[in-house]
């Protein structure tokens, strides 16, 4: 089993920030599940691979050129792609991915996760996606999807696109119980 995660490349971020991610890293590895990341070697993206690799598991880094050549990426990390574009990097993010997890982040990875979304809600996607709201980052975000649900910007369908937990430890096992389901999008119109 595969799973991505979007994360931070902050390193100026609370510690229970780090935490997390210290005890997802260590439940995915127990449970066999192989990593793929944004390749840094700073801020939650560095802290994930350092315990995915002390553990003994195994990440794989994907990562654009130009950010190859400022040597931004992880340093101990030897399963690398490399590709022209941002957009490429986010395509190859989900080739072979059983289900993604978002850890908080900031731009980039908010913006990796609203394409997830998206894709799921438009059916191009099967992918089950996992919010893990550590100290509530994901709060403002849920609040604000569900408003655009309720002015009838999207079909109320959130509860099918994704699921938010607190802890890390609830990870492995939501991802073991998610089933890869795509979304019907014959509705979608009606909103129009």
């Amino acid at each position: 089993m595969q799973v991505c995660v979007y994360c931070a490349s902050s390193g100026q971020i609370n510690a229970d920030y780090f935490k997390a991610t210290e005890a997802l890293a260590k439940a995915l590895v127990k449970a066999g599940i192989q990593v793929v990341f944004g390749g840094g070697g700073s801020g939650l993206m560095g802290k994930l691979a350092d315990v995915v690799l002390s553990e003994g598991g195994k990440i794989k880094g994907i990562m654009p050129q130009f950010m190859n050549e400022v040597e931004w990426g992880h340093k101990g990390v030897d399963d690398f792609t490399y590709t022209q574009t941002m957009h490429e990097r986010k395509a190859k993010f989900l080739e072979g991915t059983d289900a993604i997890i978002a850890l908080p982040g900031g731009t980039g990875t908010l913006e990796e996760l609203f394409e997830a979304i998206t894709l799921r809600k438009l059916g191009q996607i099967d992918t089950p996606i996992i919010i893990l709201n550590t100290r509530g980052y994901y709060d403002p975000f849920i609040a604000m999807m569900k408003r655009a649900e309720e002015e009838k910007f999207m079909l109320p369908d959130l509860h099918q696109v994704w699921q938010v937990l607190d802890e890390p430890e609830e990870v492995v096992p939501a991802i073991l119980k998610s089933e890869k389901v795509r979304l019907d999008i014959s509705n979608a119109g009606t909103l129009r």
